[in-house]
């Protein structure tokens, strides 16, 4: 009795693309599979604009002193611009198959810049507690940092909370730097406070799942 010949054996290739149809990757950009696209596409073309956009927001908010209500006025323009930019320029990459490593390193790069300078500037203009931004910024390059440093064992995927805090971060900076009296001066630094919370504990939240990503633990996605 002759025994059956063996089926044949998958080639790596073949194995690793069976793998990552059965595991997706999340939706992070910085964790998405890189294209062979040019770089000069529009999703890159949106976080440039973001960008170029930081030292113009900078140069409004700052003329005449930083107190002139009309100036002011047109940075939070810039701002909110350039902060509805960071809705787009992700997804549009995603939806066509326009990621690439330039994108994946300056769109990151993009997002910390635009608060990191509106934060410093508010602060220098005595709006804002110096003790807010080096808070908010501290977070915010720390995770960066451990973004890179898990990069090769796997992608955190966004959570809700870190998307609260940035949508909390952008309205209230946005209401800081408009000349405002009354409630909404009021309302605005409860705002902030509530972006503060968030920034603190889904900072502590991705160091834990980055340290169980390290140790090879798995990690559930929150529902969306």
């Amino acid at each position: 009795m002759t025994a059956e010949p063996a089926p044949p054996r998958r080639r790596p290739t073949e194995a690793v693309r069976a793998a990552a149809a059965n595991h997706p990757p999340k939706p992070d950009r910085l964790g998405d599979p890189t294209t062979s696209v040019s770089a000069w596409n529009a999703a890159n073309a949106l976080t440039m604009m973001r960008v170029a956009l930081v030292p113009v927001f900078v140069v409004l908010l700052l003329q005449d002193g930083g107190h002139d209500p009309k100036w002011r006025a047109w940075a939070w323009a810039a701002f909110t611009v350039a902060s509805i930019s960071d809705l787009f320029d992700g997804k549009l990459a995603r939806m066509h198959n326009l990621v690439t490593d330039f994108g994946k390193l300056v769109d990151p790069i993009a997002d910390k810049a635009l608060m990191g300078a509106a934060l410093i500037s508010l602060s220098a203009l005595g709006d804002l507690p110096w003790w807010v931004t080096l808070l908010v910024l501290v977070r915010e390059i720390g995770i960066t940092l451990l973004r890179f440093w898990v990069i090769r064992h796997g992608v955190i995927p966004a959570s809700r909370g870190g998307k609260a805090k940035t949508m909390l971060q952008g309205v209230a900076i946005g209401m800081y730097t408009l000349v405002m009296t009354g409630p909404l001066a009021s309302s605005r630094a409860w705002i902030m406070a509530a972006a503060v919370i968030i920034t603190v504990i889904t900072g502590l939240d991705y160091v834990v799942k980055a340290i169980r990503l390290r140790r090879g633990d798995p990690i559930s996605a929150e529902p969306s």
